[in-house]
């Protein structure tokens, strides 16, 4: 069963914290509040669908020390900025470092909902994202290294023949490996197993 939606209010004023977790509250959302980037620092490992609506100004750690820290530990929560106090320069840096949104109080508070669907939306769009691709690793290391030899070099766009030559096998062994990697990928088609391919090259590619 699939959990609710999370989420994570940061701001040191109480009141502003009451009336956030209310606003959110009111839409059927779970809201875990903070007083300060520390104690957000010390929880913030949503395993659900989340997003942090973040004060600008705190005491101790700033909202952007605790986006930079985030990004530093991997943690790809979605950000919505919210500040009394804002200007374009650090409105700037803030989208420029992956946030959602930045909203100078008062802001309206279908903008603040608004900018949580969206943030939502984006956070559950990449797990299923991390999900296909974790997926399909598995898959490909379930394969023989001679199996993963033969679909890279079928998907990198040569002929069975010309895999044969490269390997230094015949083309039946070729056609035989690829069938049965075809089957353990899970792939209907060639243009299948093709997007499966460059989908884990496409990973390794930003990790290196």
């Amino acid at each position: 069963m699939t959990q609710a939606p999370v989420v994570f209010v940061v701001d040191d004023d109480p009141s502003v914290r009451h009336s956030l977790k209310f606003l959110i509250s009111t839409v059927g959302l779970h809201v875990e509040p903070f007083d300060s980037a520390e104690a957000a620092l010390q929880k913030l490992r949503p395993d659900v669908p989340s997003c942090l609506v973040l004060d600008v100004r705190l005491r101790g750690l700033s909202g952007l020390d605790l986006q930079r820290e985030l990004a530093e530990r991997n943690c790809q929560v979605p950000i919505i900025f919210i500040t009394g106090h804002g200007d374009i320069p650090m409105s700037v840096r803030a989208m420029k470092a992956g946030a959602v949104e930045f909203l100078t109080k008062p802001f309206r508070d279908q903008d603040l909902l608004d900018a949580i669907r969206v943030a939502l939306e984006r956070d559950h769009a990449r797990r299923e994202q991390v999900k296909e691709v974790t997926e399909l690793r598995r898959r490909f290391h379930s394969l023989t290294p001679r199996e993963q030899e033969v679909i890279s070099l079928v998907a990198s766009g040569m002929l069975n023949k010309q895999v044969a030559g490269q390997l230094g096998t015949a083309e039946n062994t070729v056609k035989v490996h690829r069938s049965r990697a075809m089957e353990k990928m899970g792939a209907q088609s060639l243009a299948d197993l093709i997007r499966m391919i460059e989908k884990l090259k496409g990973i390794m590619e930003k990790v290196s």
